[in-house]
C-alpha cells in the first residue's frame, strides 16, 4: 500500500540523529514542493474519506478540530477556484503541519483488527 497510511520508517529514521540529519531536508523540500502547505492544508487533510477506517476517525475529532478542518477545505477550494494559491502568510508552517488525524486512524485500524481477531475464535464446549 502506498500514500499516507502505508507502512512508515518515521521512527527508524527520527531514532537515528545521523540519518534525521540526511533525511530531513530532503523530507522538508518534498514537502514544500508538493504545495499542500501553500493551499493551506495540513497533511492530514489529504487522506481519502471515503475509506471507512478514515470515516470513523473523522468522527472522533473534536469539534474545534472538525471546525478547523472544515475551514482549510474550503480556504483551499476557494483558492483553488480563484487558480492561486493562498497569500504566503496564509501558508502553513511546517511546525504547525502535525498529524491530527492519523492517531485516530491508527486507534480505529487497531480496533477493527482486535474486532476481527475476536470474531474468528472458535469456542470449544467441555
Amino acid at each position: 500500500m502506498v500514500g499516507p497510511l502505508s507502512v512508515s520508517l518515521a521512527s527508524y529514521v527520527q531514532s537515528s540523529r545521523t540519518l534525521s540529519r540526511w533525511i530531513k531536508p530532503i523530507a522538508n523540500w518534498y514537502a514544500n514542493a508538493s504545495g499542500y502547505r501553500q493551499y493551506g492544508f495540513k497533511y492530514d487533510d489529504l487522506l481519502v474519506e471515503e475509506r471507512p477506517d478514515v470515516q470513523r476517525a473523522l468522527g472522533r475529532l473534536t469539534t474545534r478540530e472538525k471546525y478547523d478542518r472544515a475551514f482549510r477545505l474550503k480556504r483551499a477550494s476557494q483558492a483553488s477556484v480563484l487558480h492561486a494559491p493562498l497569500p504566503k502568510e496564509q501558508w502553513i508552517k511546517p511546525e504547525e503541519d502535525n498529524r491530527y488525524l492519523m492517531p485516530h486512524v491508527v486507534e480505529v485500524a487497531k480496533e477493527d483488527a482486535e474486532r476481527q481477531m475476536w470474531d474468528t475464535v472458535k469456542v470449544k464446549k467441555n
